[in-house]
């Protein structure tokens, strides 16, 4: 009986941090776990959810992908809160996180793992956006540097792979840096062998396994890393056992569903558009061929026909001078 009143009073208080005593229920429930998760982090309403719920997971993600110690991080205060578990009509709601952080820097964290080959215009235009902060009056100083934070699940640059890239203005010959005020982070989920030892040194490798992760056995065995990993770990199985969530997530599923459609759609008439124009250029390479072909061949005739005419010339030449010789005699 204990344990189901401690049931019912997560189900009224399911989005917020749990008691001492629920913390521990979850621990145990989480520790005895088994088999697929619900949903796996790259479903962005359970990021959303996970990080809104658990301040401190979010405080140990932003300082693994900005290489930051526990230390430089006092405040992560997300200024966009959604009523998590509430139905969404829009599907393409925006699920992406506004946080400040210290009090002095703006930073926009987005999980997206569908292609709709707009990443770069987007994520700059969030970016501006957000650093366009300020009211009449203010100084230009004033204004907070803006960091965009996206976790993709395809590359960005097929011709560059990076697991964690990183751009700012900079001076394209000297490559001195313009500003700090606008950077921009690209994270791809589909290249995390690629980490570098500093991403494995702030232990942003282990995040992104742990968004891939899809067996509870996975989630613990990463959440043992540390302790932001283990808050992440735990809540995401607490939001994974709320129905309304797993109804949240199962709606985007649907929707990455859709979007997967469209993005083979257009991968089919890409390549059928490359196909017709591959089989256009090798038409006019044939037609070019033979165009090349007749030319020779035509010149080949002229050369002939002019040899003919010049032995003709040349016989008639004779013929001429043999009658002339002819007639002196």
């Amino acid at each position: 009986m204990k344990k189901e009143s401690d049931q019912d009073f997560f189900r009224q208080n399911r989005y917020e941090e749990p008691s001492q005593q629920l913390h521990g229920i979850w621990e145990q429930e989480f520790l005895e776990a088994g088999g697929q998760v619900p949903y796996p982090m790259t479903n962005d309403y359970l990021f959303r959810a996970v990080l809104q719920t658990n301040n401190k997971a979010l405080r140990g993600l932003i300082c693994a992908v900005l290489h930051l110690e526990e230390a430089d991080v006092f405040l992560a205060e997300i200024t966009n809160p959604i009523a998590l578990g509430d139905a969404v009509k829009n599907k393409e709601f925006r699920l992406d996180i506004n946080v400040v952080l210290n009090n002095n820097t703006l930073i926009n964290i987005e999980m997206q793992i569908a292609n709709r080959l707009n990443w770069r215009e987007r994520s700059v235009i969030y970016l501006c956006r957000s650093f366009d902060q300020l009211n009449h009056g203010q100084e230009y100083t004033e204004a907070k540097p803006v960091i965009h934070i996206g976790f993709l699940d395809y590359s960005l640059i097929k011709e560059c792979p990076e697991f964690c890239a990183s751009y700012q203005l900079i001076n394209t010959k000297s490559f001195l840096k313009y500003s700090d005020s606008l950077t921009l982070y690209v994270i791809d989920l589909s290249k995390i062998e690629l980490a570098t030892e500093k991403d494995r040194q702030y232990h942003l490798y282990e995040w992104a396994k742990l968004f891939k992760a899809a067996t509870w056995e996975e989630v613990r065995m990463i959440a043992s890393k540390d302790e932001y990993l283990k808050e992440a770990s735990q809540t995401m199985f607490r939001m994974s056992a709320d129905d309304m969530i797993r109804k949240r997530c199962h709606d985007r599923e649907e929707y990455y569903q859709d979007l997967r459609k469209y993005e083979r759609v257009i991968e089919e008439s890409e390549k059928k558009r490359e196909q017709d124009l591959r089989k256009y250029e090798r038409v006019i390479e044939e037609s070019e061929k033979k165009r090349e072909q007749d030319r020779i061949e035509h010149e080949q005739v002229i050369a002939q026909k002019d040899r003919a005419y010049q032995e003709a010339l040349a016989e008639n030449e004779m013929l001429r001078a043999e009658l002339e010789r002819l007639k002196n005699t």
